[in-house]
């Protein structure tokens, strides 16, 4: 399967975020973090998380908006309830999106990792569709970065537990783990 040059997946959606920044000369991306946002909590299908994601959220259009007044985040990628893949930060870059985090004894996440959030809650089930757009996506990016292994593809709150709790029990880790290694190559084979 072939990626694009430019870090961005030719089947998403382009919404150009300006929160990025280079990522460490010698960071190899080898972890996958996966996130829920909705905006306001529990509403879906409205261009706040865009708006969020590129700085033209108004913090003043509602109450929920208040302590977002300011905060400059992205993350690489968003899928919609619908399934829609929108990127906002090319995958060569650092999306800032895990603020303070540990995985496997390194700190600072966002300099080795790329972030999906997927529009959702904690508590509500996914949609069969972001199963699917994730699994897609997980695969192409495991094989284009082949130190992202399924180990290392974690939830917000496996990198910052005492701050987050995203993507949430709601969540069906089984359920995309299994999806995702069904099409994984099978080591013992030629294929």
């Amino acid at each position: 399967m072939k990626f694009p040059e430019d870090h961005w997946l030719d089947n998403a959606r382009r919404v150009f975020s300006p929160n990025f920044n280079q990522r460490p000369e010698a960071a190899e991306i080898s972890l996958l973090v996966l996130h829920n946002i909705s905006l306001p909590a529990g509403q879906f299908g409205n261009q706040y998380i865009e708006q969020l994601f590129t700085n033209c959220l108004d913090c003043h259009s509602h109450p929920d908006f208040s302590d977002l007044e300011g905060l400059e985040v992205s993350a690489h990628l968003l899928i919609d309830r619908e399934g829609e893949i929108v990127q906002f930060v090319p995958f060569n870059r650092r999306a800032w999106h895990a603020g303070h985090s540990h995985f496997a004894g390194r700190a600072n996440c966002n300099d080795f990792s790329i972030g999906i959030e997927l529009e959702g809650v904690d508590n509500k089930p996914y949609t069969e569709q972001q199963y699917q757009s994730l699994t897609d996506v997980s695969l192409r990016l495991m094989q284009f970065y082949p130190a992202i292994s399924v180990d290392n593809i974690v939830g917000h709150s496996d990198i910052s537990p005492e701050r987050k709790t995203d993507p949430g029990p709601a969540f069906n880790w089984s359920t995309y783990l299994r999806s995702l290694e069904s099409l994984l190559p099978n080591p013992y084979t030629s294929e």
